[in-house]
């Protein structure tokens, strides 16, 4: 009870906070880049941090409710870029993690968002004055800690996932079309995609999971990939970035039961999609929101229904996999 009594007053006392850091070097210079690709020696670096810390607190309130809970989540997208001449190394980064406080379940962490995103590509502009590249690419993907399925019995026992299992990694070579700072096009018709994971969690279902079989550990995917990416100024105070990626399985083929019937229908036709979104607002000198928002797509991962999935706001969706973080607080900016 003591602990609980001192997790209330934390509860109490946290307010709305949110870091949200622009860094940039050489701001003239990377205005004019957003324009034109022109010839130069340089690094430049941009990115955005924020970081939420929500509270609740109800006492003898009519209406009922959680009687206590703190929300904690940050997001970081940042990039690092070296221009040289005719070669340029692109780098991105995306993390976030969020986690859910409740008195109703004595405060026991739940997450509400884990994610770790990099991309790193190199590049050799075809022709002068022109935006298109050789590019190969590297992309990697996992998550910072375990995840559970929280309407199980003895959830906390059963983890479904956990830092790299599943991990995801993408080798490309291909074309880029880049127009300075704000938007580049990437298509790969040779992408090797590998997805790895413990036996401990392709064990939990017949049919295995994160696309790998039953019992093994990895997964390997030959096809074509397209990766889009888009940064925005709309206006001084507010900032739009999108990415788009697309992925076919050449490989891909359907899946025969024993009795010769198909379980799993699969061709290179199944398309997996990943559609990221952040919109960030400054609304003064102290405030500042934030949108976030993932649809993702993919073929080998089915629609589960919970058992509560006819009441479940987003049961429409079906297989898509959706995640939406909204943050609002104090805001500190750096250079």
């Amino acid at each position: 009870m003591k602990k609980q009594i001192i997790t209330l007053v934390i509860a109490f006392i946290c307010t709305t906070i949110s870091v949200y850091a622009q860094l940039t070097e050489v701001e003239k210079y990377q205005k004019n880049l957003s324009n034109t690709n022109i010839d130069t020696v340089a690094w430049m670096h941009a990115g955005t941090l924020n970081i939420g810390c929500n509270q609740g607190f109800l006492h003898n309130w009519a209406a009922g409710g959680e009687l206590g809970s703190i929300t904690i989540s940050g997001l970081f997208s940042g990039n690092l870029t070296r221009y040289k001449h005719k070669h340029i190394w692109s780098n991105n980064l995306d993390l976030s993690y969020g986690l859910f406080y409740a008195y109703s379940n004595s405060f026991v962490p739940r997450k509400l968002d884990d994610r770790i995103d990099f991309t790193s590509k190199y590049g050799y502009k075809m022709k002068p004055n022109r935006d298109f590249y050789f590019t190969a690419l590297a992309n990697f993907k996992t998550q910072f800690t375990q995840g559970f399925d929280y309407a199980a019995s003895n959830w906390t026992n059963k983890p479904t996932s956990n830092f790299l299992s599943p991990g995801y990694v993408t080798l490309a070579l291909g074309f880029e079309y880049r127009k300075g700072s704000q938007i580049t096009l990437f298509l790969s018709p040779l992408a090797a995609r590998m997805t790895f994971a413990s036996s401990e969690f392709t064990k939990l279902l017949p049919t295995g999971a994160f696309g790998i079989e039953y019992g093994k550990t990895s997964r390997t995917e030959l096809g074509a990939y397209f990766s889009g990416r888009y940064v925005k100024e709309l206006s001084k105070n507010i900032i739009y970035k999108t990415r788009v990626d697309f992925y076919t399985n050449y490989l891909a083929q359907n899946t025969l039961g024993a009795n010769g019937l198909i379980i799993k229908k699969d061709n290179p036709g199944n398309i997996d999609w990943l559609w990221d979104n952040l919109l960030t607002f400054k609304a003064s000198k102290l405030i500042n929101v934030s949108l976030a928002t993932t649809l993702i797509y993919d073929n080998d991962i089915p629609y589960i229904p919970a058992n509560d999935a006819a009441t479940e706001p987003g049961n429409g969706l079906g297989w898509w996999q959706m995640k939406q973080i909204f943050t609002i607080g104090f805001q500190y900016k750096f250079k």
